[in-house]
């Protein structure tokens, strides 16, 4: 593969075949059970192998259906046990992989990008990725001045694809209704849509990483990796080493996941009073542990620019709830636009719809687990149940939907680490309106950058590296230097 599958009736045949594989095995499935195979057994064999080929046609296809891949796979801890075992595999590897591109087509972007000289900005390049996701994959390399980078590197034709893929699987989103019956996957691709153009823009990633990096500089418990040089699709920053939370998931220490959860939490509450922007791709592989206990954090290509912070009806709905005064939360859910002005609900059964969800901060500490997340699913995703039909009579206001997307996210990856911990007391300093009192200023506040138009080729943005700092193509990695075992 010379390039990232692009061409819309290569692609849409590979997705096509999605549903006619499903088919082919639930004929196959009615078969057995003729033949006296149990029902159970045969739904259960079913669910897999359409598991292993829904994935695997995702991942190869990388563009769109990659990412859509990844955005699914923080949910898997809201599916039923027996729905989530033959798919937690295949589900949680897409977070961190993904197939890679050859290295001939990685040199061709690369010159595209820095320019035919592109070797001489550094001291050494590892043509093997260290990972590779939906839109681009990540190499190892030394800067010229000796600093160890992260090479993030757009594939061809990502663009084209992944409009192409997110189109196609909103045609065949009942498909997903295999994996988990009632799951609505539309509204999740139609979000992910409406943020292509930005996430397509390495220009546009570089500065709101820059101010992340600026607003933790210093920071004890949170890393963000300074960047180094950017063009519009390739991006250098500093390489951070440290242990997946996908890895964390899978076989972490207690310590571990009760550290990694507690510092996910507090990065996502406290970042847009520090930085004006909330990070919005809250998928495992974004996070890494690192050896001196702070959580780095990687990849901001979707943010959510919030230059006021949080909204504080957030909060200030969260308090009303545990102190049981309903009707004012139903009069500022009005003001807002959360229920229209021709809906006629009562308050008590809207403390009874948010009291399970708001369950992590009533108490001083509080363990998130699958358990605790499949119980809430069912009970808000269940049509017969009184949550689920109020639900439906509730509106999400536009201003809302990505802060709605991170929280769901992120409660999913925290059910997947099962983390304990005092999530309470980090709302209580982080989330405006939740305590009653306002936020401490940050020491400086970063500038938000907000989108710019770009021409379709921008110049990196580093200048060229001294030439006495340059060493020959080819050189192997100083001692030190981050290498590929």
């Amino acid at each position: 593969m010379s390039d990232l599958p692009r061409w819309a009736i290569s692609r849409s045949a590979k997705l096509a075949s999605l549903p006619l594989g499903v088919a082919g095995r639930a004929t196959l499935g009615v078969g057995k059970r003729i033949g006296g195979r149990p029902a159970e057994a045969v739904a259960s064999e079913l669910q897999q192998r359409t598991a292993e080929q829904v994935f695997r046609v995702l991942g190869d296809l990388k563009g769109g259906a990659m990412k859509f891949g990844q955005a699914l796979s923080v949910f898997e801890a809201a599916l039923p046990e027996d729905v989530a075992a033959p798919y937690r595999q295949a589900l949680t590897k897409l977070q961190d992989s993904a197939p890679a591109l050859p290295a001939a087509t990685v040199h061709r972007v690369l010159a595209h990008q820095l320019g035919a000289n592109w070797r001489r900005r550094f001291r050494a390049f590892d043509d093997l990725p260290a990972a590779a996701a939906s839109i681009g994959q990540v190499h190892r390399a030394v800067w010229a001045d000796g600093t160890a980078v992260a090479v993030k590197i757009q594939y061809p034709g990502a663009d084209k694809a992944l409009l192409s893929d997110l189109n196609q699987l909103a045609r065949i989103a009942r498909l997903f209704g295999v994996m988990s019956p009632g799951l609505d996957v539309k509204p999740l691709i139609a979000e992910l849509k409406a943020r292509v153009a930005e996430e397509l823009d390495y220009v546009l990633e570089a500065a709101a990483q820059r101010a992340f990096a600026e607003a933790y500089a210093g920071d004890p418990d949170i890393r963000v990796p300074r960047v180094v040089a950017n063009s519009r699709q390739v991006l250098v920053s500093e390489w951070i080493e440290g242990i997946p939370l996908s890895v964390i998931i899978r076989e972490g220490t207690p310590e571990q996941r009760d550290r990694a959860g507690l510092l996910l939490v507090r990065f996502l509450f406290s970042g847009p009073s520090r930085a004006g922007m909330l990070h919005a791709d809250p998928h495992p592989g974004n996070f890494r542990l690192l050896p001196d206990g702070r959580l780095g954090v990687v990849d901001y290509g979707a943010v959510n620019r919030l230059p006021g912070g949080l909204p504080p009806l957030i909060g200030e709905t969260t308090r009303l709830v545990i102190a049981g005064d309903g009707a004012t939360i139903l009069s500022r859910l009005r003001a807002e636009g959360f229920v229209k002005s021709n809906v006629d609900i009562d308050p008590e059964p809207v403390l009874d719809y948010l009291r399970p969800i708001v369950a992590p901060v009533i108490d001083d500490t509080f363990t998130f687990s699958r358990a605790w997340l499949r119980a809430e699913a069912a009970r808000l995703g269940d049509p017969r149940s009184p949550a689920a039909q109020l639900g439906r009579q509730l509106n999400l206001p536009p201003s809302y939907m990505l802060i709605h997307r991170v929280t769901l996210g992120g409660v999913g990856v925290l059910c997947q680490l099962g983390t304990r911990g005092s999530f309470r007391a980090e709302l209580e300093r982080w989330l405006p309106g939740f305590a009653d009192r306002p936020l401490p200023p940050p020491t400086r506040r970063p500038r938000v950058p907000r989108r710019v138009p770009t021409p379709k080729r921008t110049a990196i943005v580093e200048p060229p590296p001294d030439d006495t700092l340059l060493r020959q193509p080819g050189t192997p990695f100083p001692a030190g230097a981050p290498s590929t075992e």
